[in-house]
């Protein structure tokens, strides 16, 4: 894709085929263009005669021009010099993200044994990035305080330089936006200079990208490029490198250069001292007892010991005692809005996520390779992962009998037998599934 400043000299080269060049001088000389967010791009022209004129006699020229470039409807908005100010007011009131919030930062991350050398290592990241461990690859279950490393790791760096380019960005967003850039058409210039021109590259979940050939490959030389240019690059993922059956040997070796380290499932004590932190930065005090019980029944998942203490909270402004009984129906409270069942649903949507195609498609009539084998893969895993019978099973894919559902269940079962690959493959997506969790 070109810069929006190169996609402006190409609509007015568009013009000029049907408008003689005095003409554009005359009506154009004073528009500059602002912004291209989403479908539209933005013009600032502050002469109110000209931006009229513009909008009466050139606007469907435009706009002509940019379906010509992106394949797809686009409109002009054409703004004053009003209109650029509270634009740009709006710019600068931007709340901060969640990386520079200050919720996130070392300081408020609690240290135990299990997730020490992870922190430890966050922090020599953060004091001197491109220098020590890269790449940082942290690895660990959900919800055990990876993606707080990464947002504190970016909190320092920003305090010290406030105009590093930091990057942070998920596994499967990164696949989505390469996958996009490829459908639309377009270069893939600004794709690269948004990834390999950052000093601070995140990505969490980067297990997200095992299994998609294309996605690895840009990844890969993405990954080069920051890598031999001493930027700092920080992956998390759910679990170690050598455990991702379908990544490319070339990023699994690159992946395990720097510094590997997990984090694991926080021990009581540590378990303590969360609860006790979390309930001191929302201005509440717990006794030892209380907070040694909740960190005896939440053994496994710091998201838990949070949302346990924030529901105490809401509790306690609700001027309800702080007993044992509280914190029980608090704890529960939690544990039912965290519980993960396994649906068909997220067995299909996941499966459609990896195979890149749309729901419709592997319900619906298609018996195209590629659906098939989508399809065959789902029901398997749906009559492998929950209660539902063939009949169900069947009917959840455009109304097919048990018959059917069987017939590629049976299919998959044979083929994984047989196709190391394709084994993994299955694999993979049932570890993508649990991680969902």
């Amino acid at each position: 894709m070109q810069s929006v400043s190169d996609i402006w000299s190409m609509i007015l080269d568009r013009l000029r085929a049907d408008l003689s060049e005095t003409t554009i001088k005359t009506w154009f000389d004073e528009t500059a263009v602002v912004a291209l967010e989403g479908n539209e791009l933005i013009l600032h022209c502050p002469n109110a005669f000209k931006r009229t004129n513009i909008q009466d006699r050139f606007l469907p020229n435009i706009e002509a021009g940019l379906k010509d470039i992106f394949s797809s409807n686009m409109t002009v908005v054409l703004l004053d010099d009003e209109g650029l100010r509270r634009r740009e007011s709006r710019e600068e009131a931007k709340p901060a993200s969640i990386m520079d919030s200050g919720e996130f930062t070392f300081e408020t991350f609690v240290v135990g044994p299990s997730n020490h050398l992870a922190c430890s290592a966050a922090r020599a990241v953060a004091d001197a990035p491109g220098q020590h461990y890269n790449p940082l690859f942290i690895y660990g279950s959900s919800g055990l305080g990876k993606t707080h490393l990464l947002y504190a790791i970016a909190h320092v760096i920003r305090q010290k330089s406030p105009n590093a380019r930091i990057l942070y960005i998920k596994g499967d967003e990164f696949i989505n936006d390469f996958i996009e850039t490829v459908r639309s058409g377009r270069s893939m210039n600004d794709f690269r200079i948004k990834y390999r021109e950052a000093d601070l590259m995140l990505v969490d979940d980067i297990q997200f990208v095992a299994g998609k050939v294309e996605t690895q490959n840009e990844f890969f030389h993405t990954f080069n490029t920051l890598y031999e240019s001493k930027r700092q690059i920080v992956l998390t993922s759910d679990r170690p490198p050598q455990e991702m059956t379908l990544l490319d040997d070339r990023l699994r070796t690159r992946f395990e250069w720097g510094l590997m380290a997990d984090v694991q499932q926080p021990v009581l004590e540590t378990r303590v001292a969360i609860v006790k932190n979390k309930a001191a930065n929302l201005g509440l005090i717990l006794d030892d007892s209380i907070a040694n019980y909740i960190a005896n029944k939440i053994t496994s998942n710091v998201r838990q010991l949070e949302g346990t203490v924030h529901k105490i909270k809401a509790f306690h402004d609700l001027d309800m005692e702080i007993d044992q009984s509280t914190v029980d129906r608090a704890i529960q409270d939690m544990i039912r809005s965290n519980e993960f069942t396994i649906t068909p649903d997220n067995i299909i949507r996941e499966v459609c996520r990896f195979f890149r195609v749309e729901e419709d498609q592997i319900r619906g009539p298609s018996r195209s390779r590629d659906i098939l084998n989508a399809r065959q893969i789902a029901m398997y895993l749906i009559r492998s992962m929950t209660s539902i019978s063939l009949d169900e099973t069947g009917k959840l894919f455009g109304g097919r009998d048990h018959s059917t559902a069987l017939n590629g269940i049976t299919k998959v079962e044979t083929r994984m037998k047989k196709d190391h690959t394709y084994a993994e493959t299955v694999k993979a997506i049932i570890t993508n599934i649990n991680s969902t969790k």
